[in-house]
């Protein structure tokens, strides 16, 4: 069973736990170089996500275990401000202007095939209605047909995001599509 939660400096230390426990994520990125901020060689990928996290721009649905231990993340933010992966391609062709972009979903390699992805992806969603909604794109990968390493899959599978109502957009590398769904604004009255 899962909880899903925001995250914030509440939540700052099971992300980091999560984070270090997985050797710093994909060779110590710790999911910043998606930020518009972050300077290849430049920024300390942990000193700036703690900033922008401390600052309310970094934005995730964090999954957190029965034991309050984070076991995954789907990181989103305003367009503006996350890159994509294949953003050369993206801009030779961009689709039409979204809201929100999906940039990395991360899963700790002793819990993946299990559902955490899926339950990431599905609480960024909902944060993303509560926020006002709008169009949210993402790029990920085609695996179907083809062997896929997990740890190539940033943003986990394109087949994950059809499952929850996107729709494939453009393709923009050999597997890889920009996908888009609108999400609804969540209204908060009863």
């Amino acid at each position: 069973m899962f909880d899903i939660r925001a995250l914030d400096e509440s939540t700052w230390n099971a992300f980091a736990e999560l984070v270090e426990r997985n050797n710093g994520i994909y060779g110590g990125c710790w999911c910043a170089p998606n930020h518009v901020e972050y300077q290849r060689g430049v920024s300390d990928p942990r000193t700036l996500k703690r900033e922008l996290v401390k600052t309310s721009r970094a934005h995730a649905a964090l999954v957190i275990d029965d034991d309050g231990h984070a076991q995954g993340w789907c990181q989103y933010g305003p367009s503006e401000s996350l890159e994509l992966k294949h953003q050369r391609a993206y801009n030779k062709e961009p689709p039409p202007l979204a809201r929100w972009r999906i940039a990395c979903i991360f899963v700790d390699k002793r819990h993946r095939h299990q559902g955490v992805a899926r339950v990431a992806l599905e609480g960024a969603l909902h944060q993303i209605a509560q926020a006002g909604g709008g169009r949210v794109e993402a790029i990920s990968e085609v695996t179907v047909g083809r062997e896929a390493q997990d740890r190539f899959l940033f943003s986990a599978t394109v087949e994950l995001f059809e499952e929850l109502g996107f729709k494939r957009v453009r393709q923009v590398g050999m597997h890889a599509w920009i996908v888009s769904k609108t999400v609804a604004r969540l209204d908060r009255h009863p």
